[in-house]
């Protein structure tokens, strides 16, 4: 481990402990009329996003085509309410391809950085996509892959992404993307009441390398996809329960770890994750993937060896290790538990029931 990456983890520690509740972090207060006055103003490509560091209220009848960028601790404790508003970022308006409300952390000059957390987003309709990251979008990206190197990547991963993240009652409307990104290192989101539908490239919702501890509950999961609906890739200690998945053909949860795909390490293994109390409807049985697949890849991928050599992690071995899974107490209507697809004995399946 370098000694610069010690200093940052513990800079990270102590940035955070100063921004704990309670402590120094002040309150966001509401946004003044100006504030809300430019974020419905129509986006143009000179003027496309609002960076939001104030609680925001909308109406139903809104339709708002910039980009919500909350960035950082000054975001902190933001809630932005939509009361119904559209966030439109679909085809044809300037801000397609990017995300429609994007919580990410920063990193200002040469210190420590900079993660928001405590944020509420709710009642919002949302074409196009959500995306929290902390060191970078994906689990390619430079940082994530620098930090990769070190044996305590995870910690400072986590330490450096947003944290304590409520997303309730929102409807996305994938358009091409993954409608719901949640990247490498962010922890404790809790994703509710919502709908995720339209089309998608991917998973209607990704957990990320490095994440974890993160509650995904009454939520309906429509996305037509060639993919799975829920992708758990290096992700740990989720809880994923009373989901409703609507004919999940192309699979439903899958539970893997991305063995060195850009070059990055992957170091935490996707375990210690709670399932329970979903339902998945199938219309058709025929030719269809698992509803939960514990272990979906174990090194099958050609990246897996990308990784540069180092003694932890995927690049010490490829292997899933989705272990100490706890699979329990799901229905299926039109299919039979035989979905679940398990194959290491130190995973929990049992009390599940179909036709």
């Amino acid at each position: 481990m370098f000694a610069g990456t010690k200093f940052a983890t513990l800079s990270a520690g102590l940035f955070a402990l100063f921004l704990s509740p309670g402590l120094s972090a002040a309150k966001p207060v509401q946004c003044d009329a100006s504030v809300y006055e430019s974020v419905k103003a129509p986006a143009t490509k000179q003027d496309a996003t609002v960076e939001l560091s104030c609680n925001l209220t909308l109406s139903a009848g809104d339709i708002i085509t910039k980009r919500l960028i909350l960035s950082g601790a000054a975001a902190s404790g933001t809630v932005l309410d939509c009361k119904g508003a559209t966030l439109d970022g679909s085809r044809g308006t300037v801000n397609f391809s990017r995300p429609s409300i994007l919580i990410r952390s920063t990193k200002p000059g040469n210190v420590a950085w900079s993660a928001p957390s405590d944020i509420t987003v709710r009642n919002c309709v949302i074409k196009g996509a959500v995306r929290l990251q902390g060191l970078g979008t994906n689990g390619q990206a430079k940082a994530v892959k620098a930090s990769s190197l070190t044996e305590d990547h995870t910690a400072f991963a986590q330490a450096s992404a947003p944290a304590n993240i409520l997303l309730s009652a929102l409807t996305i409307v994938a358009d091409e993307r993954v409608p719901l990104y949640i990247g490498p290192g962010v922890t404790k989101v809790r994703v509710e009441k919502s709908t995720l539908t339209g089309q998608s490239n991917g998973p209607a919702l990704y957990l990320d390398a490095e994440s974890a501890e993160n509650t995904i509950s009454e939520n309906r999961f429509a996305v037509e996809s060639p993919r799975e609906q829920i992708a758990i890739d290096g992700s740990a200690r989720n809880t994923i329960s009373a989901n409703t998945f609507d004919n999940p053909v192309r699979g439903g949860i899958f539970l893997y770890r991305n063995c060195g795909e850009g070059g990055t390490i992957r170091h935490q293994k996707p375990q210690y994750n709670t399932i329970s109390g979903n339902i998945f409807e199938y219309r058709r049985t025929f030719l269809v993937k698992p509803a939960v697949w514990i272990n979906s890849r174990n090194g099958l991928r050609l990246y897996c060896f990308r990784d540069p050599a180092h003694p932890f992690g995927s690049s010490l071995s490829s292997q899933d290790f989705a272990q100490f899974n706890t699979v329990s107490g799901n229905r299926f209507t039109g299919a039979t538990p035989s979905l679940i697809w398990n194959s290491d004995p130190s995973n929990i399946v049992t009390g599940s029931s179909g036709q």
